[in-house]
């Protein structure tokens, strides 16, 4: 009736209440990324999936029993065990392209040539946070069913959930490590801004150092006293010599010193 709810499990008299949530994502809008939450209510001889959107995983799952008719003699636990591994296994591809699209804009991070906006890796973290969210309880419920049978889910089917709940380890621990390259990403961005602002502030230093002696002598030799002989042409040379001089000599000094 309600969705909007957590991974879960619930034991009732004679049927179990299951919630599990896959996951889709829009590579050209992360922020409308959004989990694919499904229910599921398994009996001894049925199975109800109940579900607000298409969701891949189950519908694949419905191709491959109507392409082989032997899976329909299986019982309803095991058609439960196939349901959720295939939402689960669903992950996977996502956590690839996630992790291919995370390297390249490390690339992009450590090459100057590229422009990359923060905002670009905050969506990246915001999605892994919400996965991490997901994964977490998830991975729990798994546990769960992974348990010795209890009259409901068989012993059997209980193994086989065993490897659901690796591979649902797995999928949180790639989601840790690639929590910790968006960190290193950021901090990399973080970094370049701060080696670009402190290019700029070190460029304009130098300017600043080079016009400061040329403000200085124009400034002295711009006085007007009478009693100052500055009428005089060798004076005049010797003027504009300085203001020539000066700042080659400083800009060799600099470019010397590998200030540039």
């Amino acid at each position: 009736m309600h969705f909007d709810q957590r991974p879960k499990l619930e034991r009732y008299d004679g049927y179990l209440f299951l919630v599990v949530h896959g996951y889709a994502v829009d590579w050209d809008d992360m922020e409308t990324a959004d989990p694919l939450e499904l229910h599921m209510f398994v009996g001894d001889r049925y199975v109800i999936t109940v579900h607000e959107r298409p969701l891949p995983p189950l519908d694949a799952v419905w191709q491959r029993i109507a392409a082989d008719g032997r899976l329909l003699h299986h019982h309803a636990d095991h058609l439960c065990y196939m349901i959720v591994d295939a939402v689960i296994d669903s992950y996977f591809p996502l956590l690839d392209d996630l992790q291919l699209r995370l390297d390249q804009l490390e690339d992009r991070v450590l090459d100057s040539g590229f422009e990359v906006q923060l905002m670009e890796i905050l969506n990246f973290k915001r999605l892994l946070i919400h996965l991490r969210k997901i994964l977490s309880p998830q991975r729990d419920v798994l546990a769960l069913l992974a348990k010795r049978g209890d009259g409901i889910l068989s012993e059997k089917v209980a193994f086989y959930f065993r490897d659901v709940y690796d591979h649902a380890l797995r999928l949180f621990e790639s989601v840790e490590s690639a929590r910790e390259l968006v960190g290193n990403v950021r901090d990399a961005h973080l970094w370049n801004a701060s080696q670009r602002t402190n290019e700029i502030m070190k460029r304009l230093t130098i300017l600043s150092a080079i016009f400061l002696p040329l403000t200085f002598i124009t400034g002295f030799f711009g006085q007007n006293f009478e009693s100052l002989p500055f009428g005089s042409e060798l004076l005049m040379i010797g003027m504009l010599a300085s203001c020539i001089m000066v700042p080659v000599v400083m800009v060799f000094y600099f470019i010397r010193s590998k200030w540039f």
